[in-house]
C-alpha cells in the first residue's frame, strides 16, 4: 500500500460517503472520473484513500472480524452504480464506482473504539495483505481509525459508502 499514490502500481480505490447515487455521477462528471482522493490536495469530497484495500476481500475481512462472521465476499454487498453501461460492456477497464451496503457501513460504524487495536492487528495479518510493507498492526490501526471515522459520519448523515476504483 504504497504512500505515494502515483508511484503506487495497481489498482486504486477512494471510498467517500454521498447521499445517493445521483450525487455520486455528478461528482463523477465533475471530477471527469474522478479520483476522488487528490494527490497534495484535499479530498473532493469527504473521502479515505484506500490504497490497496479492495472493498470485498480487504475492507470485507476486517467487516468479517467485528462481525465475527466468516470472511465472505458477498459480505460488503458491493453494486456497481457508476458508469452506466459498464457492467454491460466487457471491454470497460474503468474508472467505475460501487456502492457497499448498508451493512458494512453500519458493522464499522458501530466498531467501539477499545476493539480497534485488536481487529487492526488482526487485520494486519490477512494473507492479501502479506504482500505489502506497510501493514503492520499500528499501520492498519490508522486506516481502520479512518474508515470507521468515514462509515460514522456516512450514517449519521444517512449517506451510504461508495469506492471509486480505478486500474
Amino acid at each position: 500500500m504504497a504512500a505515494d499514490r502515483e508511484a503506487s502500481v495497481g489498482v486504486l480505490y477512494d471510498y467517500f460517503r454521498a447521499s445517493d447515487d445521483e450525487a455520486v455521477a455528478n461528482l463523477m462528471e465533475a471530477t471527469d472520473g474522478g479520483p476522488v482522493v487528490r494527490a497534495a490536495d484535499s479530498p473532493v469530497e469527504d473521502a479515505v484513500d484506500g490504497k490497496g484495500i479492495d472493498p470485498p476481500v480487504v475492507l470485507g475481512s476486517v467487516v468479517s472480524f467485528a462481525l465475527d462472521v466468516p470472511r465472505d465476499v458477498d459480505l460488503i454487498g458491493e453494486r456497481l452504480i457508476w458508469p452506466d453501461g459498464a457492467a454491460e460492456d466487457p471491454e470497460y477497464e474503468g474508472p467505475w464506482v460501487v456502492v457497499l451496503n448498508d451493512r458494512a457501513r453500519d458493522a464499522l460504524a458501530e466498531i467501539p473504539d477499545d476493539r480497534l487495536p485488536g481487529l487492526a492487528d488482526r487485520w494486519s495479518h490477512i494473507e492479501e495483505l502479506s504482500h505489502y510493507s506497510d501493514t503492520h498492526p499500528e499501520v492498519m490501526l490508522s486506516r481502520l481509525r479512518e474508515f470507521v471515522g468515514l462509515a460514522r459520519r456516512a450514517r449519521a448523515s444517512g449517506e451510504s459508502i461508495y469506492c471509486w476504483i480505478c486500474l
